[in-house]
């Protein structure tokens, strides 16, 4: 079976975020960054070129697909920020109902910017998504 094309990698998340060209995404990539560590209490390892991620699992699905993948995080992309939150087994409407502005994806949320949203409830959906992703694999710290 191939492996995830995203893979943990050594490259620097400081050096990523200091080369986020836009301002406001590097100002609200630096605050993600720090909210995720005080939340998860992890250390931030980058995930492929793009993707900043805290903590990691193992998985094996029914199939027989297996591999390693960040527990939480984000990515400061060019159209908005992609916050892995949600690992897609619970429903958290009630907890976004009180986000602010977002989208949902299957397993992302997104957010244009920061000032859209309320902090609180974000650190509580991340708290929320790693408490349910626990419940069906071992999240080991990164």
């Amino acid at each position: 079976m191939a492996e995830n094309k995203t893979q943990a990698t050594v490259q620097s998340v400081d050096d990523f975020i200091a080369a986020v060209a836009h301002p406001t995404r590097q100002s609200d990539a630096r605050q993600l960054d720090k909210l995720f560590r005080k939340t998860t209490e992890w250390e931030p390892q980058m995930w492929g070129p793009t993707m900043i991620g805290y903590g990691q699992y193992h998985y094996t699905y029914n199939s027989g697909r297996s591999g390693d993948f960040l527990a939480t995080g984000f990515s400061p992309r060019k159209s908005n920020l992609s916050i892995y939150i949600m690992p897609g087994y619970a429903d958290f409407g009630t907890i976004l109902s009180r986000l602010g502005k977002h989208k949902i994806g299957k397993s992302c949320l997104y957010i244009n910017k920061l000032a859209d949203i309320d902090m609180a409830v974000l650190d509580e959906l991340i708290r929320a998504g790693l408490d349910d992703l626990g419940k069906r694999w071992p999240i080991k710290p990164s």
